[in-house]
């Protein structure tokens, strides 16, 4: 019988990729979402891709008895991957309450149901907000964690620590958390992709956004950084390689390969590259200049930060494939889709 995963935030962009890739594996996947920043479409966007049924439960995950019912519901869960939680960083800043009960207190409701119903591993979706400004580039899993730059950086560090210190107290859970860097582009079937509610908090869709008509134009935060063009320095991730990395982390836990009950791991493409680099290319690949404006800096941005996936690329034996230059033109041909399906309804 196949193993059953629940996926929570399972409709967003990177859990909605996740769970096509946990099905084009062979797992069966029960998702939760609260819809806060999804449409319970994309529940039917991803069935078409992997002709597979998804189990969906509009649900919140600080909500304690209803995750209850779903995991009565849905037992036995073999799994947990946890992608649910608020994610921007401006915004975090902004309502730091928010993003403190969304975030930590869904982690904890289900770490309490984890040893209610014996489902004793689970995903972490992390950040590499964690390290703050690293002192050394590429940054490895052994830079120390720093004083988080935004209430959301600290939701992530807070969220490994309570973690840790279950593992360290109960030794039947299995912890593997990853450290994403900064995951873009879309499904290659056009079917999912990045769908942010209102305006962007991500650069990725505020570019082909703006490329489109729909914004005026995009502002960049600060040319004044440390960098060689002053603008902020990341590493950009296909999130279908991102996604596929979770499928390799719950292998490794069910085929007990594992060195600890708490492990974790960058997820990142190890080349860090500017906002005006990565605006460079995507004119590039689709022949469309975004208008954009430097603004003032925003609060809570680091200035520059890339992975060194050394311990992933030997432990998990995963590593990131997808070019950058394919990655935009993925995130454009999502956007044309939509755009054609917004002119459908007009």
């Amino acid at each position: 019988m196949s193993k059953r995963i629940l996926v929570t935030g399972g409709t967003g962009f990177i859990g909605s990729h996740t769970t096509v890739e946990l099905q084009n594996a062979g797992y069966e996947v029960v998702i939760v979402d609260n819809l806060s920043n999804s449409e319970a479409k994309v529940a039917d966007a991803i069935q078409q891709i992997t002709g597979k049924k998804t189990a969906f439960e509009h649900v919140d995950c600080t909500d304690f008895s209803a995750m209850d019912h779903v995991f009565k519901k849905h037992d036995p869960i073999d799994a947990i991957i946890h992608f649910a939680a608020s994610k921007a960083v401006g915004e975090s800043v902004q309502k730091p309450l928010l993003y403190y009960r969304n975030n930590l207190v869904s982690l904890m409701n289900l770490l309490e149901l984890m040893k209610k119903y014996t489902c004793q591993n689970i995903v972490f979706s992390s950040s590499c907000t964690v390290y703050g400004q690293p002192d050394t580039l590429p940054v490895t899993e052994q830079a120390p964690t720093k004083k988080a730059e935004s209430p959301y950086g600290n939701t992530k560090q807070i969220c490994e620590e309570i973690l840790q210190d279950t593992c360290n107290a109960e030794s039947w859970l299995q912890v593997v958390a990853l450290r994403y860097f900064n995951p873009i582009g879309a499904h290659p079937t056009t079917l999912i992709g990045e769908l942010p509610n209102g305006v962007p908090a991500n650069l990725i869709p505020f570019i082909t956004q703006t490329a489109i008509g729909i914004r005026e134009q995009l502002s960049i935060f600060g040319n004044d950084y440390n960098t060689p063009d002053g603008s902020c320095i990341r590493d950009y991730i296909n999130v279908v390689d991102l996604a596929k990395a979770h499928v390799v982390a719950l292998n490794r836990m069910f085929e007990n390969k594992k060195k600890s009950n708490y492990e974790f791991f960058n997820i990142g493409t190890g080349r860090g590259l500017s906002v005006l680099e990565i605006v460079d290319i995507f004119e590039k690949v689709s022949g469309v200049k975004p208008n954009y404006k430097i603004v003032s800096r925003r609060a809570g941005d680091i200035e520059k930060v890339w992975a060194d996936t050394t311990l992933a690329n030997n432990e998990l034996g995963w590593k990131a494939e997808e070019t950058v230059e394919d990655t935009l033109l993925s995130a454009w041909k999502w956007e044309l889709k939509l755009q054609k399906e917004r002119e459908k309804k007009q």
